[in-house]
């Protein structure tokens, strides 16, 4: 007897491979699973804008890192004392204009050069809602606390996620063309927009999303929206605020992905750093023991050992880290 529809994504053809650079756009989820790879040493880039929720604004992040727009002085605003981007997460905020100008000069800088040497980009959209700055028509990625009053609210039809999302994807060929894509939708519930107008919101990026897929090559979907939905269909799976998945969700749709999306061969590097970042997490009981130091000097030998088998692996952090505790 089955209790529940469990979905089993098709396995990828061009599946990721340890080695390969990895760049993911969009909502959440993006992160989550850029989180899961980094985790195990995959060479990853998560969100270097900060989180982007729609279409419009991770094609227009592209662009930025794709030269087709300059990004200048001009660009910024300021506002309650602080000059932003909206472009950016308020991450990138300061009082000063000329330190927020060169924060994000600088990771413009540093993600083009990732961009053009990427062998995936995941895009995660999390809804089809976009917010217009009255004042110029711009399609902002962050409202950064200004009144509502100041952007017109609009939501995307099927046809314009298509259009966006095609764009998109001309736009990091110009620069990168074996780029291989993975499509997704968030399963994070836009609960603002309410309970139907989220339901319209994700069927118009998913819609979009499936002529994208049926239209050009290399592109896959994988479909974390409808685990959470279906297969994860009980509140037991989601954070307090009831729209969030809980870490047990995003460690079993990490799961789906790894079978799905990750090649085979990149199962013994998951296990290998999977035992340092354990490592790296444990917590004695006393921190300054012979026994906890000796640990850390066995860890430097097995990460020695690593450095040798994935030599395009950075382990700098760990390293420190088990030096500075091995006595």
């Amino acid at each position: 007897m089955k209790f529940r529809t469990e979905i089993t994504p098709p396995e990828s053809n061009s599946p990721i491979l340890h080695s390969e650079i990895t760049l993911a756009l969009g909502s959440c989820f993006a992160e989550n699973i850029a989180a899961k790879l980094e985790m195990h040493k995959f060479r990853v880039l998560s969100n270097p804008f900060g989180v982007l929720y729609n279409p419009v604004s991770i094609r227009q992040s592209v662009q930025l890192l794709t030269g087709s727009r300059n990004f200048t002085a001009a660009d910024l605003f300021k506002f309650s004392g602080e000059w932003h981007s909206f472009y950016h997460d308020s991450f990138f905020s300061s009082e000063e204009k000329e330190k927020t100008l060169s924060q994000v000069q600088k990771q413009i800088e540093t993600s083009a050069i990732f961009l053009k040497s990427a062998d995936v980009v995941i895009i995660t959209y999390g809804t089809s809602y976009i917010y217009n700055y009255r004042k110029t028509g711009m399609t902002v990625s962050n409202c950064h606390k200004l009144s509502s009053s100041e952007f017109e609210r609009k939501r995307l039809t099927p046809e314009e996620v298509f259009s966006e999302s095609r764009f998109l994807l001309d736009e990091i060929k110009k620069v990168n063309g074996n780029a291989r894509f993975i499509f997704t939708v968030s399963p994070i519930r836009h609960w603002k927009d309410g309970a139907f107008e989220n339901q319209l919101s994700k069927a118009s990026l998913l819609l979009g999303i499936s002529e994208i897929i049926k239209n050009y090559e290399n592109c896959r979907y994988f479909p974390a929206y409808e685990i959470m939905m279906d297969d994860l269909r009980d509140y037991r799976f989601y954070a307090e605020d009831l729209l969030h998945p809980n870490k047990q969700a995003i460690d079993y749709i990490w799961e789906k992905f790894l079978s799905a999306e990750i090649s085979i061969t990149a199962d013994e590097a998951i296990g290998d750093f999977g035992k340092i970042y354990a490592a790296l997490n444990h917590r004695p009981k006393d921190k300054f023991s012979e026994k906890y130091k000796d640990f850390c000097r066995n860890q430097l030998k097995e990460i020695a050992k690593l450095q040798e088998k994935y030599e395009y692996v950075e382990l700098t952090d760990e390293i420190k880290y088990f030096t500075e505790n091995s006595g």
